[in-house]
């Protein structure tokens, strides 16, 4: 009688298992699964370490909150050493985990996924603030929280014509210049809104000079910039780049004004460029690390509690940017999950496209999302390094003050 007993309740087991087996919706899954594409040894990994270690630290913190709606989040992220080819088998590694969304990093392969991300319907938030990826019409599965980089471009030019040009009264026209690598996608992506708004504003245009990420010595260009006499300059590359120019300049004597796109300007930038750091005003789309703002309090915790062997004094607004995209996630996520629909599709329409002035915190613009509009914000938030430290110099609302053209022409570039 035992070994029936046994067997019938060993068939009945199996019976339940293959039920199970049978209808997945029957067993509610408790863990969702989040994927993440991180340049940690690449050519942008001067600040793409940090925001790796911010994101990782972020889905941390989600976890400790309830994760989404009681739901564990599993966060799985690799360095793809900002190559192309990398992170499509990252990305087809992620898919493969079943990941309902990913947080990425780079323009190039971002751009260079947009296609793949649209037909699969994983909501792709990325450090790439493109404005190639905000029209919902050609890219509706990619999204980030900042300004994007030509909205970034356009309010670091005007904030210096408003600023700085125009109270020198001054009875010729700005000169204006580029620097940036023409090969990369990140660092070209703002340069047609950047010399449009340039028009715009009555500047006159020099010749741009190819500088490389990689680049220690860049005093050919600094040269050849001297040539035409810029009374300021556009650079759109990374921190380590960047630091490198301005320090040419300093010795050289260019005497221009340095404006210089988000990734770019950071706290690294006055400890590698010195003097020369002095004046540069920059694109900042969210609030520098420990800069007075709600939110910061839960970062600075979670850095000290998941990374303590990182002084906090190496930590940069590279952490919150990666914060305030691992927010709107997070954010998107719960929404959907609460509609019943935590699928990418659901987590895009019932989350996202959802959002009307999301309020993020740590100093970012507050977030919306429409089905015709994936810009996050209307302008953004300029600041300056000046005496030792970063300072507000003007907030520039370019929906605001060119409502026509916002809302006619410069989505999508």
């Amino acid at each position: 009688m035992k070994a029936r007993e046994i067997l019938l309740k060993l068939g009945i087991i199996l019976l339940v298992m293959g039920l199970v087996a049978s209808f997945p919706g029957a067993a509610v899954a408790k863990t969702i699964r989040v994927g993440g594409i991180m340049d940690m040894t690449g050519a942008t990994s001067d600040v793409g370490k940090d925001y790796a270690l911010g994101m990782a630290e972020a889905f941390n913190y989600f976890n400790e909150k309830g994760g989404i709606n009681g739901k564990k989040i599993k966060y799985t992220y690799f360095d793809y050493g900002y190559r192309i080819p990398e992170a499509l088998t990252k990305y087809t590694l992620l898919k493969r985990l079943r990941c309902v969304a990913i947080e990425g990093w780079g323009t190039g392969d971002t751009e260079a996924l947009s296609p793949t991300v649209t037909k699969d319907k994983i909501p792709y938030v990325s450090a790439s603030y493109s404005a190639h990826l905000t029209d919902p019409k050609k890219t509706p599965y990619n999204l980030f929280f900042s300004s994007d980089y030509s909205t970034n471009a356009r309010a670091c030019l005007t904030a210096w014509y408003d600023k700085i040009w125009k109270p020198k009264n001054l009875k010729r026209k700005p000169r204006f210049a580029c620097c940036y690598m023409f090969a990369s996608p990140y660092c070209s992506a703002a340069i047609k809104a950047i010399k449009d708004q340039a028009k715009l504003l009555g500047f006159e245009i020099g010749p741009d000079q190819d500088v490389s990420l990689f680049a220690l010595d860049t005093k050919s260009q600094i040269l050849a910039l001297k040539k035409f006499k810029p009374d300021v300059v556009w650079h759109g590359n990374t921190v380590m780049s960047v630091a490198a120019t301005l320090r040419d300049a300093y010795s050289l004597g260019l005497g221009a004004s340095w404006i210089i796109d988000n990734w770019g300007f950071n706290e690294y930038l006055p400890k590698l460029a010195g003097k020369a750091a002095e004046g540069a005003i920059g694109a900042t789309p969210c609030a520098f690390f420990g800069q007075k703002s709600d939110m910061m309090d839960v970062v600075v915790a979670s850095a000290k509690k998941y990374n303590p062997s990182l002084p906090l004094e190496k930590r940069t607004i590279c952490t919150i940017q990666a914060w305030c995209d691992a927010l709107i996630l997070w954010e998107a996520m719960k929404r959907a999950d609460k509609a019943g629909d935590l699928t990418g599709e659901g987590i895009l329409k019932k989350g996202f496209e959802t959002f009307r002035n999301f309020h993020i915190g740590l100093g970012a613009s507050d977030v919306t999302y429409t089905t015709t509009d994936h810009r996050p914000a209307p302008g953004c938030m300029v600041q300056q390094y000046k005496n030792g430290k970063f300072v507000r110099l003007e907030y520039v609302n370019l929906k605001k003050r060119w409502p026509q053209k916002w809302e006619k022409e410069w989505l999508g570039w």
